[in-house]
């Protein structure tokens, strides 16, 4: 492995970095939802975050992160969604050129919001390779320094900060569960439980549609091979190797679920809190429902990564 494994250093550099520009988000309780699931439930409320996402977290950090030579260049990106729109956000506070690779047919919506922020769109085919490619070709054009979505250490620590905010704000959780896709979050969550609440146990929520990282987890090796089939349009990114590395030696266990399941809770949370969630959020609320016995009587975080809803295609996604 040549990219170096992010710490919990990075992670508390990264909260002072990003402190000028990310909101500190609130935690948000119900006890109707505590009810329900049998245990007692901390949301941390990051579809409240700047760009509607956590991602908006390690894509500032990415940003302040780079010396004046390397800003003036201008970052790249390949995303379909948040984390584009997040690191076109902030670029646009830092004053820098932003390139966002996107695939053809990505949400309009999504498009429309990095757009908004300023970025130049590049649209590819709709394959990780190609969308590599298109990086690759945008950063040998203009010289940007590349910020992945999820495998970028700054990237990483930046999104860590989330769960040490909730961590700080309920110091005694159990448990803390958050989605995992590329394992951006999930890795960063898991080094912040490291380093500030060592007995509390990191659950990731995935989709069963798309559930390479609990293959990974069980084999002990890294799955690439899958074509993800879930709603859940955030949590469809290969697990990346230091996001895996991570996740291995930080002991972070995942639970699966199936998009019904996620659905159903994306309902009950908007019912019960009046919020506007994503069905890759409402995964995180999907475990704890679906799996009783493991949260049952306990204290747990969960972190509700974002709340960019599609809301042209609402109905179709509620009638599933």
């Amino acid at each position: 492995m040549t990219t170096p494994l992010p710490d919990f250093a990075d992670l508390l550099a990264a909260a002072a970095r990003i402190a000028p520009y990310a909101h500190v988000t609130p935690v948000l309780r119900s006890r109707g939802l505590d009810e329900l699931a049998g245990c007692e439930l901390h949301f941390k409320a990051e579809h409240l975050q700047r760009a509607g996402a956590f991602k908006f977290r390690g894509a500032c950090n990415a940003v302040f992160a780079l010396d004046e030579a390397q800003a003036a260049a201008g970052v790249v990106t390949h995303s379909s969604g948040n984390h584009g729109a997040a690191l076109a956000l902030a670029a646009r506070l830092r004053g820098i050129p932003c390139h966002v690779v996107v695939p053809a047919g990505a949400v309009r919506s999504k498009l429309a919001a990095i757009q908004a922020y300023g970025a130049t769109l590049h649209e590819c085919a709709p394959t990780i390779a190609a969308r590599e490619a298109e990086c690759a070709r945008v950063q040998r054009e203009t010289g940007a320094t590349l910020v992945h979505p999820y495998t970028d250490p700054r990237v990483i620590a930046g999104q860590g900060t989330a769960a040490m905010e909730l961590l700080n704000a309920v110091p005694d959780l159990d448990l803390l569960v958050a989605p995992v896709g590329g394992g951006g979050l999930s890795s960063g969550t898991a080094l912040a439980t490291a380093g500030s609440a060592p007995n509390c146990r990191v659950i990731g929520a995935e989709p069963s549609g798309a559930a390479e990282t609990f293959a990974s987890l069980q084999r002990g090796e890294r799955v690439t091979e899958f074509t993800p089939d879930t709603v859940c349009d955030g949590l469809r990114g290969t697990l990346g190797e230091i996001n895996f590395e991570l996740l291995r030696r930080l002991r972070v266990d995942v639970l699966t679920v199936d998009d019904a399941a996620t659905l159903a809770a994306l309902r009950l949370f908007w019912q019960r809190c009046k919020q506007t969630i994503e069905p890759s959020s409402a995964i995180a609320l999907a475990a704890v429902l679906a799996h009783p016995e493991v949260f049952a009587g306990r204290r747990v975080g969960i972190v509700l990564s974002g709340g960019n809803v599609d809301l042209d295609n609402l109905s179709a996604l509620l009638s599933k």
